[in-house]
Parts: structure tokens; sequence; C-alpha cells
């Protein structure tokens, strides 16, 4: 003990010390033998006891200067270091045998000193009430005084209870509770407590109490042990009730805010107390003591001590104005609601009075699911152990899933639109709602108050959405399990006058609206009165009331005690005591003051009243009354048996109000319960003569009660239930209700019926008016919500939206509008002031992933799983490029290929548009807005000021009219050979750029800004490919590289083809059209030599082979001139929709239809000849003749050009004059029939129409026509005016859209030659180089396993490649599968750490890793990164962070879904909320 005492790391030291002994005292024989022979039970209580010597402060409890109490100071290092954890720990090992408990139980020495443990935890932690300034220091040290309490105290006593189950044990219980009420007897003497507890002090920690009342639940419930032997004499009770009531004042009083000033440790403390762990050690018991006292102890004493407690005595008065002595009016309405709530919850719970564990498990989960859906661990957590761990309803025993089964539906784990992942989440079945919600309970068990709303709103939805309740229902009134005969004492308080007197003031205060009253008041009291009903005692009929009416009538207010009668007392007169400016005070008094209600049988009966109650109207004291009982009590104690002394009224026993300047008067009142309740439901519905009695139209209801229609509903129904239940249970209630309704009941306070009728007449006019307003409004907000919402916030499934964009396409001729969303004007974007779109660039790897195989790769889980990044598009592009790059001149290869493929920028936005000028003085509110942002401006980051999404840049509107964009313009019987004459000429002309670049405007500069923004975007080494840095040609393959990538994408968020049709699937979120004009503004700064143009060569046969050079030696020549001579890429090498991009962003903007179409057919000619080209390599020598001969028999008939067959020949016997097709063998076609060869040529044809369409549709509007897979072919070739007249399919060839610009056979023997003199000197690469039929997947994560435990046990132990030790936060890449060290030192390189590293390098920037450790994955986005979730779920659809839990996990295919589209659509920074910077340390 000492040693652990003084040491420093008592934690390390305990948990070694417990390792061992738990070892020992687990083994119950070895127990029990350390126990006889060398009182291991005696050495351990003491050993405690002198502990806690050690740290023992005088109490301040009650009466601070005298005091002889001491207890523990919860500041000592001993109680906040959990210093005593290991031997309590101990003690409560052994204690769980039955033997040793036994033993202890028997041995009353041992008993005493355990008591006297106890008691020095007895009232520590006193907290004070600071009345004047705020506390200076908070201090914390209630942590270690609940937890002293809980482990010290009743850890230890549910271990003893745990062996009390039978009646054999009845004599331990006995034992327990004699000493522990002496220990009780000795601290209340030690504290010289008398009869009122101190002001402005709680303490929350009084373990003698439970123990006390713990044990007397067990002795009742399960050792059939009679209560009363073993209750104490009535004085002890009362003194017993102080302090637990006091806790429950104090609750309220906190609640309240009366406590402000003490900081926020005293709402803590709060909040422990009833906190799920605590809560069945400390409320529970606290409130059952409180019952169990309420039983046996005179009901009106209680009641009042109960409203005195909570200070609102001088609130109950009848007069409209009182004067509150101890409360400020501010905190009346709160305390009178807790005090009302209180005795709500102690009538209600039976948790200790008649439930069995089962029931209660059920109570308190449904408790639980009602406030908020719920994990499966986290109703683990909260439910409490019920009511002890060792009670056999373990958590997560069969007892618990089978109740979790019956009352909760499972919601499987969605992933919601928001972006927030949800868990799998229990939630409670609609009969569980119908016939179960219990708000006593949730009352009970809310640690915030807001969770009691959370559960009325819940139960509000329920009603709305199954159509029982439409309006604001009020909690409902659930039936109670039955009272243990042991407690029947407790109905008692239901009928008492005291109560009565309460309930009564209180309806008729409401009615009147007096101040400092609410809702929950009304609806507390309704609750009451209902109990009463419910638990009325049953041997009182009607018959004998006139009989039992005599004896006490002079006794103030009510002739009985019971509530049924009482309620349909009338009480005429009150006298109370009011301020003297008060308009009660001009009350003249009458005679009579309380009568009966039924006038005409009663008029005898009045008389004799009369006389015994003249001038008894009396100001009702409840403390008063309350002394009077006490006296009465301590009286009948002291043995003078019948005489009831009546107090001297000495000046500190006058009711509290009573200040001089009050006065009495006399107030008229004339109403019962009943008849309140009757006004009060004509007060809550808002019309006169509202309440019908239901059994004039139907007399069943009397028989059968319990009718449905009255179980969810508002006041008015709580009211008729009650008025119902009052009828059933008395023929003369039923009779006094049937008379106050013939009655035409006044408005409530007493006005010309007139003006108050016209009054309620307007009141509902203007409520019609301002009801029909507000949906006139809501309408309105919600069309505009809804467009918002289109515009704005789809950033989801692509796939969802493109239904809803259909609408976008409207024609526009006019110059186009923008509105600005900082500064909110309107109007067209001017070179002077330019309007931008909010976009987010970002650089992207995602389609250098794709592979050209169907199977997605798998997550390695053995050594012998490796990926290797040889099939992915990137590293194919790469290759490819560098092998140009050996046998061609670099500046024709750069634009023979597209990059971007890794490392391409990505243009997406929100659609809103600003002024650039506003977007500039925008970025500077927020440089100097000192908020944390999670973005970081100076890297010109920001959210769109409209939406809140994530951007960094502005792109240019392009100023002009959208004539262009006129649908389909009809096409100009211009022949072919012009057009190409003009394309070439429109190529030729360089300064007829409409914004001349010489005199800068506003406009042009922010479009060389964007071209920055996009160049910074990606990293160098993703943009310089030339042989020669910085060469304009790099620029150049890079600006129309963009535009490829960026529409490469959309086809793959289009699910790689566009068979679906419809508008783009960003519709109005798409900025290609704005994109094209910033590139084509930028290439054509970059004239390319009209020599090396590639338009000539496809459209021109060139007269002489040897003329290369002709017209201006650009910049961009003169470097080749320099370096030896490399031949140029022959066409057939290069790639189509490159030189689609080149053709297109080189023209003058904006492009004219019909030039377009000529480039498109142009270009399909070379297409279709690299189709052909690429087949007759794949073709075996023999059907190379074939085809050949079948050419040349068919070449002179009149369709030779558009026929397959014959352009085939032709290029077969073209090639073979070079050394083509010698050399290996390559991969060849299974069957050469004529459909299988139609059917490659239009394979092979598609990715370039697709990308033309998808281009068509953004430079030119109009939709694009949907159509099932087998007709995409023609559906795009007629789309793109590549089809003359549209054929039916089963005789269209893909030849026939083929339009020659010159001779096919003389263009075909050109473009062959160019590939027949490279065989000449390069034979073996003529092959790989032609371009080959494109056939990539979409791009896929990783395919991860089904069990979690798989990649965990590869992983976890796995050394790094890199540094060779085992990581310490192993992390894996999902895109390319790569096992890098998360944060850690030894792999990192230029202050860069791995998967910082990695991710520019795998994913230029984004990186999605799986931590081994921990099961989440977290995304790097450029400098930032996010916790994004976990995509491995638990049986109950929970994650398991950081594996704490230790559940085996399963993959979540739904989430890995949603990971995988957030990865290809590029909307991480839209949907994930949580940003932090990683600083290069991850």
């Amino acid at each position: 003990m000492k040693t652990l005492k003084k040491s420093h790391e008592s934690d390390t030291m305990s948990n070694r010390i417990v390792h061992i002994s738990v070892q020992l005292f687990s083994n119950e024989e070895l127990a029990r033998q350390v126990t006889e022979e060398c009182q291991l039970l005696d050495i351990m209580v003491t050993v405690l006891l002198y502990m806690m010597e050690s740290c023992l402060i005088k109490s301040e409890l009650q009466d601070e200067e005298n005091s002889l109490h001491v207890v523990v100071n919860c500041g000592e290092a001993l109680l906040k270091n959990n210093t005593y954890w290991p031997l309590v720990s101990d003690f409560i090992n052994i204690l769980s045998h039955q033997s040793v408990a036994k033993k202890f139980l028997e041995d009353h020495g041992l008993l005493v000193t355990w008591m006297n443990f106890v008691s020095f935890f007895q009232g520590m932690n006193l907290n004070k009430r600071e009345l004047n300034e705020h506390v200076e220091f908070e201090s914390q040290t209630y942590y270690a005084a609940f937890a002293a309490e809980l482990e010290a105290c009743a850890q230890p006593m549910w271990g003893l209870l745990s062996h009390c189950k039978v009646r054999e044990t009845q004599e331990y219980t006995r034992n327990v509770v004699r000493y522990c009420l002496e220990a009780l007897q000795d601290w209340f003497d030690a504290i010289n407590f008398v009869d009122e507890p101190a002001p402005n002090q709680v303490t929350f920690h009084l373990p003698l109490h439970r123990y006390f009342a713990m044990f007397l639940s067990k002795a009742v419930k399960c050792q059939e042990l009679d209560l009363d032997t073993i209750l104490p004499d009535q004085e002890m009770l009362m003194k017993l009730m102080i302090h637990p009531l006091q806790i429950q004042a104090s609750l309220s009083e906190i609640h309240s805010n009366m406590w402000v000033r003490n900081g926020l440790q005293i709402k803590g403390q709060a909040m422990t107390y009833v906190q799920s762990h605590f809560c069945n050690s400390m409320i529970d018991p606290d409130i059952y003591l409180l019952q169990v006292c309420a039983s046996r102890l005179d009901p009106d004493y209680f009641i009042s001590s109960v409203f005195e407690r909570f200070k609102v005595v001088d609130l109950l008065t009848m007069a409209s104005q009182h004067q509150n002595t101890v409360l400020d009016s501010e905190h009346e309405r709160s305390m009178l609601e807790g005090a009302l709530t209180f005795l709500v919850l102690l009538l209600s719970l039976r948790l200790h009075l008649g439930m069995t564990d089962d029931e209660i498990l059920r109570a308190e989960m449904v408790a639980q699911l009602c406030m908020n859906d719920r994990t499966h661990s986290s109703l683990l957590d909260l439910i409490p152990e019920n009511p002890n761990p060792k009670s056999g309803i373990i958590p997560g025993s069969l007892s618990f899933e089978s109740v979790l089964s019956a009352v909760a539906d499972f919601k499987a784990p969605v992933f919601e639109p928001g972006g927030s992942m949800q868990q799998g989440m229990y939630t409670p079945k609609a009969e569980v709602w119908d016939k179960e919600f219990d708000p006593v309970m949730v009352i009970l068990r809310t640690v915030y108050r807001r969770d009691v709303q959370s559960a009325m709103d819940r139960y509000t939805a329920f009603l709305k959405q199954s159509g029982k309740f439409p309006g604001n229902p009020w909690p409902p009134y659930k039936k109670r399990t039955p009272l243990h005969p042991s407690y029947k004492g407790l109905i008692k308080l239901l009928h008492c006058k005291t109560l009565h007197i309460v309930l009564f003031t209180l309806l008729y205060k409401i009615l009147m609206d007096h101040q400092n009253l609410s809702e929950h008041v009304l609806c507390m009291v309704l609750y009451l009165i209902e109990l009463g009903l419910e638990n009325s005692p049953e041997q009182e009929a009607d018959e004998e009331e006139s009989a039992s009416g005599q004896e006490r009538c002079h006794d103030s207010w009510f002739p009985g005690s019971n509530l049924v009668s009482n309620m349909r007392h009338f009480i005429n007169y009150v006298r109370v005591r009011v301020p003297e400016t008060a308009p009660e005070v001009k009350k003249e008094p009458p005679a009579s003051t309380s009568s009966d209600g039924l006038a005409s049988s009663q008029s005898s009966r009045r008389k004799s009243l009369q006389r015994e109650n003249l001038g008894t109207a009396q100001v009702f004291s409840l403390v008063a009354e309350r002394r009077k009982k006490f006296q009465e009590i301590i009286n009948r104690n002291t043995s003078e048996a019948n005489q009831v002394v009546r107090p001297k009224t000495s000046m500190k026993w006058s009711a509290p109000g009573a200040t001089p300047q009050l006065t009495t008067a006399i107030l008229e009142v004339k109403e019962s319960i009943l008849s309140l309740l009757i006004k009060l439901h004509h007060k809550l519905s808002g019309k006169q003569n509202s309440y019908y009695p239901p059994w004039l139209d139907d007399v069943d209801v009397l028989i059968h009660p319990e009718i449905p229609r009255y179980s969810h509903g508002d006041g008015t129904t709580a009211v008729e239930r009650i008025l119902l239940k009052a009828a059933v249970q008395s023929r003369l209630n039923k009779r006094i209700i049937e008379e106050i309704c013939r009655k035409v009941t006044p408005p409530v306070p007493p006005k010309k019926i007139s003006s108050a009728e016209k009054k309620t007449l307007d009141k509902e006019e203007r409520r019609q008016k301002a009801r029909e307003r507000q949906q006139k409004l809501l309408a309105e907000f919600a069309s505009r919500q809804k467009s918002f919402m289109e515009t704005a916030m789809d950033v989801e499934s692509p796939d969802a939206d493109i239904a809803m964009e259909v609408a976008t396409s409207e024609q526009h001729v006019s110059e186009a509008i923008y509105d600005c969303v900082i500064c909110g004007q309107s109007g067209p974007s001017t070179e002077e002031r330019p309007t931008g779109l909010v976009v987010l660039l970002q650089a992207s790897s995602v389609l250098g992933q794709c592979r050209n195989s169907t199977e997605p790769k798998k997550l390695p889980t053995t050594e012998e799983e490796q990926i290797y990044p040889w099939d992915t598009c990137a590293a194919l592009h790469d290759v490819r490029l560098t092998t140009l790059q050996r046998y061609f001149k670099d500046s024709s290869c750069l634009q023979a290929v597209s990059i971007g493929w890794e490392g391409g920028v990505y243009v997406q936005t929100c659609g809103h548009t600003l002024h650039i000028d506003c977007h500039k003085s925008y970025m500077e509110s927020l440089r100097n807005d000192q908020v944390l942002q999670g973005f970081s401006v100076d890297k010109g980051e920001f959210t769109c000021p409209l939406c809140r999404q994530f951007a960094n840049s502005v792109l240019p509107c392009y100023p002009g009219n959208n004539v262009e964009r006129s649908l389909w313009q009809s096409h100009s019987n211009k022949c072919m050979q012009d057009l190409v004459q003009e394309v070439e000429d429109l190529q030729e002309q360089l300064g007829t750029f409409p914004v001349s670049i010489s005199s800068e405007t506003n406009l042009s500069k922010e479009m060389e800004s964007v071209m920055k923004d996009i160049k910074s975007t990606t990293q160098k080494k993703y943009t310089d490919y030339s042989k020669s840095p910085g060469s304009p040609d790099n620029d150049f393959l890079f600006m129309y590289s963009v535009a490829r990538t960026n529409l490469e994408l959309e086809l793959v968020h289009r699910g790689g083809n566009l068979c679906s049709g419809g508008a783009s699937t960003a519709g109005k979120r798409s900025c290609l059209n704005q994109l094209f004009h910033v590139l084509a503004m930028h290439m054509r700064l970059y004239s390319i030599d009209s020599a090396y143009n590639p338009w000539r060569k496809l459209t021109q046969p060139m007269q002489d082979k040897n003329s290369e050079l002709d017209g201006i030696h650009h910049a961009l020549v003169i470097s080749r001139l320099l370096s030896e001579e490399l031949p140029e890429v022959p066409v057939l090498y290069r790639d189509v929709s490159s030189l689609l991009l080149i053709q297109i962003l080189t023209m003058p903007q904006p492009l004219h239809k019909e030039h377009f179409t000529c480039i498109i057919k142009v270009l399909f000619t070379l297409l279709y000849t690299q189709a052909l080209a690429a087949l007759s390599v794949k073709c075996s020598a023999e059907d190379r003749m074939a085809w050949k001969e079948s050419g040349v028999l068919k070449k002179n008939t009149s369709s030779g050009e558009k026929s397959w067959e014959v352009l085939l020949g032709h290029v077969i016997s073209e090639l073979s004059k070079g050394k083509i097709y010698e050399g290996g063998e390559t991969e060849e076609l299974t069957v050469v029939n004529p459909d299988s060869v139609e059917c490659y040529l239009q394979q092979f044809c598609l990715p370039f129409l697709r990308i033309t369409s998808l281009l068509q549709h953004h430079l030119f509007g109009g939709d694009l026509p949907s159509c099932q897979e087998d007709e995409e072919f023609t559906v795009l070739a007629s789309c793109l005016g590549l089809l003359p007249s549209f054929q039916s399919a089963h005789q269209f060839t893909s030849a026939s859209c083929l339009d020659w610009p010159v001779p096919a056979f003389d263009m075909i023997s050109q473009w062959c030659s160019e590939l027949a003199s490279f065989a000449d000197r390069h034979p073996d690469q003529v092959k790989a180089l032609l371009i080959q039929e494109p056939k990539w997947d979409l791009p896929r994560l990783l395919q991860l396993p089904e069990n979690y435990n798989t990649i965990f046990q590869y992983y976890h132990r796995k050394t790094c490649t890199v540094c060779t030790k085992v990581p310490k936060d192993p992390a894996v890449c999902l895109v390319c599968g790569t096992f890098v060290c998360l944060k850690g030192l030894c792999c990192k390189q230029q202050s860069y750490c791995e998967c910082v590293l990695h991710s520019q390098n795998c994913g230029a920037g984004t990186g999605i890793f799986l931590l081994i450790n921990a099961s989440v994955i977290i995304i790097i986005r450029g400098h930032r990164f996010c916790l994004w979730g976990s995509v491995y779920l638990d049986a109950h659809g929970e994650e398991d962070r950081d594996l704490r839990r230790g559940k085996p996990l399963y993959i979540c295919k739904e989430r890995y879904k949603v990971l995988e589209q957030q990865w290809v659509s590029h909307t991480f920074d839209h949907i994930n909320k949580r940003w932090g910077p990683h600083y290069n340390g991850l």
C-alpha cells in the first residue's frame, strides 16, 4: 500500500500487481483457503481503511463549524490517480466467490469496519452554490469522486448483492441493513442533522443510503422478506429522505441555470449522476429509497416536503401575484416543472417496485432507441448492466439480443448524399412507438435535455407518418407494471389532499393565464391526475361518500382524500395572501367557503357545512401543514400516543412568504377539478363548448374505456381521456360532467361574449390567412431550393443526373447572361468586366489506371499475388511516346499522341458564376478572415460563395452571343473540297482571333492567369515530355491534352459509352465550352508551320515527296534543323482524337458547324485506314492473299471507295511493298468472316466517335441521342453527320460513312508508303507502333477480400520494401496496392513522408490509403487529408475504428462502390467535409 502511494507511476505498478493477484484470487479454492487461514478479508478491509485515512478532511456538509464527520479529499493524488484501484479490484474479485462473500456477510466486525470505510465517501465532494461571482477555478475533482464511489463502494456492493438471491440468505441482508442504519445514524449525529438540510449545498455521494436501498430492494425482490421488519422508525425515514430529495431538487436547479456561477463542472456532475454507467448505482437507488420513504410516511408531509425542497411553495397560490422569497421569478417555471416531473417519476417508475429483469431491460432499450437510432455497440454501452453485471443479463447475452430483435428493426448502413457515412442502426419498431414509448423512462435516462425533445420529435414524426395524429402530440400516458404489495403505500401520495390542492391550484392558474406556467406544467398535472385515477383505492363506492364526507370536512379544502370524489368537489371561495397591489384585494368576503357540487340534493348538508366551515377559508400554507405532521410524528414517537400537540407557531415556522406588505383577500372560485378540466378543453381547442361527453353517443365507451383514439394526441385528447376515466369510475362524476357541459360555459377570463367571439373569429381568419401566406412562401422557397439543388448540389453519382439535365438544351440566340453570386447583378460577360465560372482544377491520374482486362485487380494478400503496373493505360501511352521519340522528329511526336493519362488536369464547376473583380475582393476578405478555414487561401483556394463547394480558380466566360450554338444548322450545300480549303485557310489566319492579344484586355489577362493556374495544377514531370526542355511543343501538347482529359473523363463518368444519351452529365455544371475558348486562345498563339500542318497530309496527295520544307521556318522548326534530321511521324501512327483536338483548337472560335463536320469526315477516313492496317497485320498470310484478291476484283465498282473489302485489299497490297508483314507472327483474329471484320472496324472507330460526339455536344449544344449498345456506332455516326442518310441496320456497313476528299486509293497509297519506308529502316518496330484496337475497361480500385482479417494478417507484420522494417502504422494504396509506412520517418524523402510522396506519384496528388491497424481509409488530396471512414463493418453494420472492439469485419460493398465513385468522379473535395492540412507528415 505504501509503495503504491509513493510510486510515481502508480498505473504501471497497479497493472503489474493486478496481473499477479487476479490469477491468485480467481481460483475459489485458493481464495477460500487464504481467507480462512490468513484473515485475508480482515487485512484487505483494514488496509483499504488505512489507505483512505491518509487523505481525510472535515466534512462541511450541514453544520460547517461543529461537524464531526470526516470525508475523503477528492483532490488528493490517491483518489485522483485511482491509486486504490488494485486493492479494491482484488477485493471485488474475491467477493465474487460465494464462500468468501458468505464469510464476509456473517462477520459482524468486518461489516462494521466496511460501513466505516463506506462512510468516508458519504457526502464527499460537497458543492456550494456560488451566489455572487463566478467561481475562479473550476475544480475537476468530481471525476475522482464519481470513480471512487463507483469502484470502492458500488462494485463491492453489487458483488455482495449477487450472493443474496434466495430466501436462505435473509440473515445476510438483515446484517447489512442493521449496520448500514447504524452508520447512517452516526452520520446524521456527526453532521448535527435535525430536519432541515443546509441551503445551497449538495453532494451527489450518499453510498450509505444506496447500500441501504439496494439491500432493501433485494430483500423484497428475491428473499421474500417483509419490508416493515427491516425498516427503521418514521423519524429515521424522514431523515433518510432529505438528502436524496435534495439531490433531485438540485438537479432541477442545475438545469434551471441556478448554479451557473459554479462553472461547467456542476453540469458535468448532474450528467454523470444519471449517465448509463452510474445510474443504476446512483439515481436509481436514490429514487427507490424516496419511493420507500413515500410509501411509509404521511403523504401530505411528503408532498409538501417536495414542493418546499424545490422552492416553489410560494408559487402555489390561487392569487395572480405572489412573492417568492427563495427563488427568482425567472427560475420559478423550470423549478415547478422539475418538481412535478420528479413526482411523476417517483410515482411511475417501477424499476425496483415489481418489474422483472427482462422487463427492465426492455424498458431501458426502448427508452434509448426512442431518443435516437443506435448502433449495437452504443446500445450495449448505454444500457445499464441490469441491475448489476452478475445478474445473468450480461450485455450481448442471449436475452439482450432477443429483446433487441423484439423491439427494434435493423437499418443497414447507408451512405447519405451529404457524404456522412451511416453505421448499421437499430430503430424502434412501429408497435413500440405505438404501445411502449415511455416518456417517463426517457426523462430518467437522458443525460442531455435535448434528447427528450429528440424522442418527442421522433414520436411526432411516427404519428404523422402512420396517420395516427397530425398535430403536435403530448407525451403519451403509459400503463404501469402493477406495484409489488410491499409498496402499495406509494399510492397514498396520489390520494392526499395536499396533492389535490396543488393540482387544483395549478389547473386554476393555467386556466387564468397566470405567469410562469407552461404546457409542460399542465402536461405533468394531467399526468398526475391520470395516475391517481388509474390507481384509485378500490373500497370507495359512490354510496358511502355522504357518510365519509362528514368526518373531516372541516379540514379545509376537500372532504376526503380520494381523488375520484375530490374531483367533483366545488370550491367556492378561497382566502389568499396577496400583495396589496393585486386585483383580488377589492373582493367582499361572503360567508360560505367550500361546498359540494350538486346543489339540489344536498341543501340540507350545505347548512351543516356552512356552520362548520365558517371562517375556515385560510391561507393554505404547505409548510405549516408539513411542520404539523412532523410534530405529530415526533410526538407519537415520544410515546404521547394519540395526543396531537399543535406546534406553537414560532417565527421560524411561519410561511416563508408572510412578509408585512401582504394582505388577505377572498377569491371567488366556484370551480371543481372537473369543471376546470372541461374549461381547459375549451381553452386548448380554441373553441367554445368543444367538449361533448362521448358516452352520450356511445354507451360502450364506459364499458371499454381503452380506446385507441385516446392513446395518442395533444392536450385536448389527454383531458378527454381523464374525463372518461373519471366518469367510468363514478356515476356521480359522470352526472356532474354532463351537467357542466349543459350549462353554456362562458369564455375563460369572463369578458363580454360578443367581443370575445368576434375576436376568436378574427383570430381564426387571421390564422387562416397567415397559414395561406406561409404555404405560398414555403412553396416558393421549395421551388427555389429545388432549382438550386439541381444546379449546385448534384455532386453525387453522375448517372443519376442525366435525366434532370435534359431541360438545359434550350436554344440561346441572344447574348448569354450570367448572375454574379457575390454582387447579385446579372449581365453578359464583357472584355472589360469578364464573368467567370467557379471551378476546381485538380490533377488526376484516374484515366491512367484503366486496364485492358475486364477483370479488376485484387489487393495482394499473399506473397504470390503481386501487381505490376505494365498493363495500365498510363504505362502503355508512356511506352508508345518514348518509342515514337526514338525514331521520329520530336515536335512531330508531340502532336501524334495525347498526354494527361497521368497528372492530367480535370476541370469541374458547381455552375455558379461571378465577376472576376468581385472574386478578387472576395479572396481578399478571405485572406483577412482570421477564422480557421479548411483550405489555403494563399494557394487560391476558396469555397463558392453560394453553394460552399470547394474551388480554386475562376474560368473566364468568353463574351459573345450564342448564335453559333443554334442546334442543328442546316447543312450548307458546299462541296467537300471547298470546305477542306476553307478549313485550311482558317488555320492559316493567325491574327484574326477576336481578342487581339496586343491590346491586353481584362479578359485576356484572366485567360492567361487561368492558363497558368491550369499548368501549375499538375507537376512539371506530367507536362514536360519533349527532348528539348521548355520547348513550345510541350505547351501545345499540354493544352490540347487538357481538353482530351476532360472529354475522356466525362466519357468514363457516363460509363464508358454514350448509350444513355441525354444532356451532358454535368449539364449546367459543364465548363468544357469555356475551357475550349481558353485553350483555343492560347493554342492559336503557336502557329503550326504550314508544311507540318497535318491537315495537308490528310487532304492533299503530295506531289513531290522530297520537298519536305516549304513555307516559313517558325520557332518550332529551328531547333530541329540543328539536330540531325529525323523523319516525321507517319500519319497512320498518329492518334486521330489528338489530331481532332489540334484541328479544332487551332481554328478561330466560335467554329462553324460545317467546318467541324468537315474535319470529322476527313479524320474518319484516316481512322478507318488505321483500322484496316491494324486488321491486316492481325490476319494470317493466306487470309491476306484472299482479301487482296477479292479487293482487286471489286475495285472498279462504283462504290469501291465505300467498301471495306476493296479498301482492305488496297491497304494490304500497298503495305506489302515494305517489309511490314515479315517478322514474327502477331496475335491473329480467330475467325475472319465479313461480319467479324465489320464488328472489328466498328469497335476500332467507336472511341473516336464518342469523343467527337461529346465535343460536338459541348461546342454546339444539342442532346446526345440514347441508343442500345449494338446501335451505338450507327447512331453516333448519323449524329455527327458522317452517315448521309440513315440506313436500316441490316445492310449498314461502317465503310458507308466514309467521305473521301480526294480519291481514296491515292491517299491510302501515300499514307502506306510512309510506313513502308519506315519498315525498311526498322522492320522490328513497324507492327508495334501501329495503333491497336483500344479496349480499356473503366478505372477501378483494387478488389478487397471479404474478410478484413485476411488483409490484417498479411500486412500488419509485413516489412516495408524501402526501409526493410515493420512499419508502426502500415498502410496500403487502394489504387495500385503499394505498401507504405504512414508517418514513418524511416521512408521520408526531402521532407515528404511516404504516403504523401506516393499520392503524388501514383495519383498526381490524390491518394487513397487503407490504414491496416485502424481499418479506416484516409484520402490525401494535395496538401490536405481527411479520414474517409471504413469500408469494413462488423455483423451489426458498424465500423470498428482502430480495431478496438476486435469484432470480425466484413467488406461493405456499397461503401466501397461509393469510395470508388468519388475517386472516379473527383468529388472527394465536395462530399467529405472534414479536411485538415497534413504538412507532408503522412
